[in-house]
């Protein structure tokens, strides 16, 4: 057994523990992330599954990661490049389409070739949620207050969050509290009348979580994605040169650049408290790292229920944990191809196979398959994202062949039986047949297929209920009350154990601002 002394550990090396890492080396300290899987990136990872063909295994597209994390870290510097996704293509049953494309005018025409009310309202939809999303940006940079607290910091971030709130209109502060609140069906009933508009938007209010469109809360989901943004163009998606695992590569090259050390095959058995503090980790190995601070950048179920013992925490606070909802909704299916899948409603190699391709007809689609998973059951006919990487990115894939990425939903956690082999194939059947109804060529190309439940994000990425954002992102669950309440700040109850986890405030995605945030609470503290 070897002993190593740091000033910081940081468990999960994750997009947010190598932020939180990278910023912790940046400040001078002496640094160690340690990783349970041979590779970095937890679930921003880029895996050849295939021979000579690369997914973004888990997570795809890139957004919500900050900008000042982006300068901060020199990630450009360090390999980052992303490359913008331009349009949405939405097939429909008629063989008809609904698009988005990359200009504003094209995409007016395209909605008012469906719905001229709907694109008289579209322009002025855009700019209300635009503006509701910039309103609530600077949350996202707030380190929540107890609100139920007298100290000073407690005191201080309230006046914080109450100068924040001064600063917005009574209109902004109505459409903000409206949005938290409201289905993203309602919302969007109130604005268009186009089923497949309709539909396409409200998906964005469903990721990362076990509701459908119509359950409250589910608007400021779709908010959330709302916020994203490239190179200062905001509501803007893109795809990272080779993958999300590009993203993670970038910042792992940074912190180690910066003078952190990444350990991988490092799994960590528990940490080590003595005298009523966090003092270090013990590795799966029998290996022990001690340092003055140790930082969790996994889930809140492992980093309170598993690498520390229940009696180093309040009852009241293990009991939040305990019910902290990490229900995994979302399934993967990564398809190498022989060749382009033929779209009914553009046939031909287009500009749809270098966007996203929404399977997503209509608000009540969504809610049915939502209905489905209610009950324990996959979605027959499942909402589905796609992109073809290797359009964008020639690298993805060998010369003239292709992959796609497909998001799906609803793929329960904790399916009716559990999921084995023959739900996991059967699951992967429907996500193909759908797939098949819009594009008929699919089988005929398909070279192999790798489908992905919760249940393999939580045994792969070592997520726990497979939740891609390590907690579903309801209003019980977010600002002061995530993961706990009073235990907001990336502190926790015992002294020298800090939280800076998509499970933490602000949430999940490739943001990175909950790692970011944990480190600069861990350096005032070390002032």
């Amino acid at each position: 057994m070897s002993v190593n002394t740091y000033d910081a550990i940081i468990i999960g090396a994750g997009h947010n523990g190598l932020i939180a890492g990278a910023y912790l080396a940046r400040a001078g300290k002496k640094v160690v992330i340690l990783e349970r899987r041979e590779i970095v990136g937890g679930a921003a990872v880029t895996e050849e599954i295939f021979p000579g063909y690369k997914f973004t295994e888990f997570s795809y597209v890139v957004s919500l990661l900050r900008p000042e994390i982006i300068r901060d870290l020199e990630l450009p510097r360090h390999g980052l490049k992303i490359l913008p996704l331009p349009s949405t293509v939405t097939p429909m049953d008629n063989g008809d389409y609904l698009a988005a494309w990359p200009d504003h005018e094209p995409t007016r025409r395209e909605i008012y070739r469906h719905s001229p009310k709907d694109a008289e309202a579209a322009d002025e939809y855009s700019r209300v949620m635009a503006r509701a999303a910039k309103a609530i940006k600077p949350v996202l940079s707030l380190v929540p207050p107890d609100p139920s607290s007298l100290s000073l910091r407690d005191m201080l971030g309230l006046l914080k969050l109450g100068q924040y709130a001064r600063s917005l209109s009574e209109k902004e502060l109505y459409r903000i509290v409206k949005l938290v609140t409201q289905s993203s069906a309602d919302l969007l009933n109130e604005w268009f009348e186009f089923d497949p508009l309709k539909g396409t938007k409200s998906a964005s209010g469903i990721i990362g979580t076990f509701l459908g469109p119509h359950s409250p809360g589910t608007a400021y989901v779709l908010l959330h994605h709302y916020m994203g943004e490239i190179d200062g163009a905001f509501r803007a998606w893109g795809f990272a040169k080779n993958g999300t695992g590009g993203v993670t590569a970038a910042i792992a090259a940074s912190a180690r650049a910066i003078g952190a050390e990444i350990r991988t095959n490092a799994s960590v058995a528990n940490v080590i408290v003595k005298a009523g503090r966090a003092v270090g980790v013990a590795l799966e190995n029998g290996d022990e790292l001690h340092a003055k601070v140790v930082m969790s950048a996994a889930d809140p179920k492992r980093s309170f229920l598993s690498f520390v013992e229940s009696k180093h925490f309040p009852d009241e606070f293990v009991e939040q944990i305990k019910n902290f909802r990490v229900r995994g909704s979302s399934g993967k299916v990564n398809i190498a191809l022989s060749g382009l899948p033929e779209f009914t409603c553009l046939p031909g190699e287009s500009p749809l196979h270098k966007g996203a391709i929404s399977i997503s007809p209509s608000i009540d689609y969504i809610e049915r398959a939502y209905d489905e998973a209610k009950y324990g059951q996959f979605s027959t006919n499942p909402y589905i994202d796609m992109i073809i990487p290797s359009m964008i990115d020639r690298d993805m894939a060998p010369p003239g062949h292709h992959v796609m990425s497909c998001f799906v939903q609803y793929a329960p956690y904790d399916i009716e039986g559990g999921w084995d082999d023959a739900k996991r194939d059967a699951f992967g059947e429907t996500v193909i047949s759908t797939i098949e109804r819009y594009a008929p060529n699919i089988r005929k190309i398909i070279v192999g297929k790798q489908v992905i439940t919760p249940k393999d994000i939580e045994r792969i990425a070592g997520i726990t209920g497979g939740n891609i954002f390590h907690g579903e992102l309801l209003l019980h669950q977010l600002f002061f009350l995530r993961p706990a309440p009073q235990w907001a700040d990336f502190r926790t109850p015992l002294p020298g154990y800090y939280f800076g986890a998509s499970g933490a405030h602000p949430g999940g995605g490739v943001m990175g601002a909950a790692g970011k945030l944990a480190a600069q609470e861990v350096l005032k503290d070390w002032r």
